[in-house]
């Protein structure tokens, strides 16, 4: 067991970037072009739904703030990850890492959230289309939208305030890249174990209860769609939540593979990599589902970007 020295750390030191610095720098190259395309298809989306009147309904309601959230989340570090590429010393202080691990993991939930109002939304549009207006009103759908911020933002703060009772000990190294819960776990000084035990809880009760409210829908949907007795109709009603499902199994996919799943004797080696791959790609890759798989966007994107493009021309 690692021997740790009580003595009290005010600045992190981020240990998880591989390679020399002309490494580093591909990588900040590739990262920043990655992260552009990233905030520009996701306010793509944003102002797309804005600006169509078309996509005045619930589904792309929820999608818009999903690209929201989805900005937010991935700018809570890989602004800091470009930065730290170009310099030798990669530190953060104690509140700094904190902060990000709070904004880091509530955005998560929030996503989980609106995932599941998403879910909720197709099962009302597909199993009771006659009521459909009526349960997911204007009104309603703020009212999810908010629940989710506020409870996701809420239940995280339990954890995070509990953690910033504690200190942080020396070795004060981070074997990652950014400020998630288990490297920083590793770096308090009193016993992990009850913070530990509050994240799982809270963690496992909102996944549970989103993956169910999940689960649920699509179980009905599926009921649902195949009672419908042309393969035309069929197609029809499930390509209304294909996007969604295909984003849920990455999102939950990736999730599980992270934290759910056993630890080796090195468990962030790969899982650095894993975490890369959740915290910069999969916010690009669902606008890109979205906007690829669905008529109604792609027509409102590239009305949204005519006149840009009509300004280029010119």
């Amino acid at each position: 067991m690692q021997q740790r020295n009580h003595t009290i750390a005010k600045e992190l030191i981020f240990q998880g970037y591989p390679g020399s610095q002309n490494v580093q720098l591909a990588l900040f190259i590739v990262l920043l072009h990655v992260y552009m395309l990233t905030v520009a298809s996701n306010i793509l989306i944003i102002l797309s739904v804005k600006a169509d009147p078309q996509l005045y309904t619930p589904m792309y309601y929820f999608l818009s703030h999903f690209s929201f959230v989805e900005i937010c989340y991935t700018s809570t570090t890989v602004p800091k990850m470009l930065f730290d590429l170009l310099r030798k010393r990669k530190t953060i202080s104690a509140a700094g890492c904190l902060a990000q691990f709070y904004f880091f993991v509530s955005f998560g939930v929030t996503e989980d959230f609106l995932l599941s109002a998403m879910a909720l939304d197709r099962y009302l549009a597909i199993c009771r289309p006659l009521h459909y207006r009526t349960l997911m009103s204007h009104t309603v759908c703020r009212q999810l939208a908010a629940i989710s911020y506020i409870t996701s933002f809420c239940v995280i703060l339990i954890p995070v305030i509990w953690m910033s009772m504690l200190s942080f000990c020396f070795p004060n190294g981070i074997n990652h890249f950014f400020c998630d819960f288990a490297p920083l776990l590793k770096l308090l000084c009193s016993n992990p174990t009850i913070s530990g035990i509050m994240f799982l809880i809270i963690g496992c009760i909102s996944m549970f209860f989103c993956s169910f409210m999940i689960l649920m829908s699509y179980t009905f949907i599926i009921i649902t769609i195949l009672r419908i007795p042309t393969i035309t109709g069929r197609q029809k009603a499930f390509s209304t939540c294909g996007s969604h499902l295909m984003v849920v199994t990455i999102f939950y996919g990736t999730l599980m593979f992270i934290y759910v799943r056993p630890t080796g004797t090195d468990p962030f080696s790969f899982d650095k990599v894993v975490s890369a791959f959740y915290i910069i790609l999969v916010p690009l890759l669902n606008p890109l589902i979205y906007s690829l798989r669905n008529k109604e966007m792609k027509e409102a994107m590239h009305r949204a970007l005519h006149p840009l493009i009509s300004l280029w021309k010119k």
